[in-house]
């Protein structure tokens, strides 16, 4: 089923405006629904039900900033757009500090409209799904620290659901750092038929190499120095009837990848020093974050292992080809350390998300959880907003492409900051052929402080719509 169009509602006296307004936006595809009478404005709010509110400031029998105040009182996640005629400064900044979404100049300019009504509709959807999300959050067999709404997720959890339900087949996950192979292969035990036994995880690169084979097959007593007390079980015993993850297998050294080619191909095993071979019924799974065909070229990895492993391969993918998951990570992450730290955090601001997609996130999902912890920890305000995010993980670094090198020239005779100014912005308009919401991007700029400084250094704006 199509998702259902996004609902605004126009509340301005001005007749003729509004209906120019619902035409334009009729054409954009939004249900749209007009109130010229402000005093039933919250009725018809309640009626019907808006996405997004349109709102104009200075109304002949209601002042827009206190009619803003009750909707955001009622309706506290409702975006509210501002309209004016008027360029006040002082009225920006109370519609702002009362919880504006954003605030638009009459004319109308499109470009600019159609992008706050697009960020305002994309912030409503997020809401959405983040309370769905959060209802997902608190069934058992969900964990939050792996999910999305990407095709490629989408497509791998189908995947991965069929594969769990199998009772034995390998699997080989493979990842970069932090893109949640460890949650994937808990997800498969919990829904395959093992689930109700034991789920064991061994992370192959922390175990010293003369250590290795006893943690994984045990050891009888006095096989080796410092083994003189008991006989050990390994892993493998402990893991018996359930599941093993060998996670960053690719760092076992090849003598112990010929004794777990064993134990794939027959199911058994001697405990170091022993002399008893033992069975055991034990599905293996196994993560790395490299790639194991290059490591089998480079002789680092027995090929024949490697197929062994390869019965079935989950390819994760880093956190920056799945972009529009960032935000869904964001809100949850908010939403645990804010429980976990006392917090009223509300709301990321649209430029802290904006930065938090283009960032390339080096550690994937790990360094995204660690960011957002420290934010959350550290900041009294209820929304998070740009520099919250920079001073973690720095503008520069936050930059995708590009760089951040710029040469400037100063006359010997000097120059006005202003003019500078102007020259910058002018050019960046040239090279984005108008469009001020490109030009503010570029910049790094929000779009009401590019229009502002346009109007303060008197750059003409155009495409108006009436």
């Amino acid at each position: 089923m199509a998702d259902s169009p996004v609902k605004i509602l126009i509340v301005d006296d001005d007749e003729l405006v509004s209906l120019s307004l619902k035409k334009v936006l009729d054409k954009l595809g939004y249900d749209v629904e007009i109130c010229i009478d402000a005093d039933k404005a919250e009725q018809t709010v309640q009626s019907f039900e808006p996405d997004i509110i349109l709102l104009d400031i200075y109304l002949t029998t209601r002042n827009g900033i206190d009619l803003l105040k009750e909707f955001k009182k009622s309706y506290p996640d409702l975006p509210v757009i501002m309209i004016t005629g008027y360029s006040d400064i002082k009225s920006t900044v109370k519609a702002i500090k009362a919880g504006a979404f954003d605030f638009l100049l009459k004319p109308l300019e499109f470009d600019y409209l159609k992008f706050v009504l697009e960020k305002a509709a994309e912030e409503v959807k997020l809401k959405s799904e983040v309370n769905k999300l959060q209802l997902l959050l608190k069934e058992d067999n969900y964990n939050k620290t792996f999910f999305g709404k990407s095709n490629k997720i989408k497509t791998i959890l189908k995947s991965v659901q069929k594969l769990a339900k199998s009772p034995d087949t390998t699997i080989l996950i493979e990842g970069e750092s932090g893109t949640g192979k460890e949650v994937i292969a808990k997800y498969i035990h919990q829904n395959s038929p093992r689930a109700d036994s034991i789920f064991i995880q061994l992370n192959c690169s922390t175990i010293p190499n003369e250590l290795a084979e006893s943690e994984l097959f045990g050891h009888e007593k006095g096989a080796f120095t410092g083994a003189q007390n008991k006989t050990k079980l390994g892993k493998f015993e402990l893991a018996n009837g359930g599941t093993i993850l060998l996670d960053e297998i690719g760092e076992l050294n090849l003598d112990l990848q010929a004794k777990l080619l064993r134990v794939l191909q027959e199911k058994k095993f001697f405990r170091l020093g022993g002399q008893k071979e033992i069975e055991v019924d034990v599905r293996i799974l196994a993560a790395t974050n490299k790639n194991l065909e290059e490591e089998v070229a480079k002789g680092n990895f027995r090929e024949d292992l490697f197929y062994r492993l390869n019965v079935a391969k989950v390819q994760l993918p880093p956190l920056r080809e799945r972009k529009e998951d960032i935000p869904l990570f964001a809100y949850a992450f908010v939403e645990e350390f804010s429980n976990k730290f006392d917090k009223k955090i509300k709301r990321i601001s649209h430029e802290a998300l904006e930065i938090l997609k283009t960032y390339h996130w080096k550690g994937n999902i790990r360094e995204l959880r660690n960011v957002m912890e420290r934010v959350v920890l550290l900041i009294e305000e209820d929304e998070i907003k740009d520099h919250h995010i920079t001073q973690f993980i720095g503008q520069q670094k936050a930059q995708s492409g590009g760089s951040d090198e710029f040469v400037l020239k100063i006359p010997k005779e000097g120059i006005k900051a202003d003019v500078v100014l102007k020259s910058l912005i002018q050019k960046t308009l040239e090279i984005t052929k108008g469009n001020q919401v490109q030009a503010a991007k570029i910049l790094g700029l929000s779009r009401s402080k590019l229009r502002y400084r346009m109007e303060q250094l008197g750059i003409e704006i155009t495409k108006k719509i009436y």
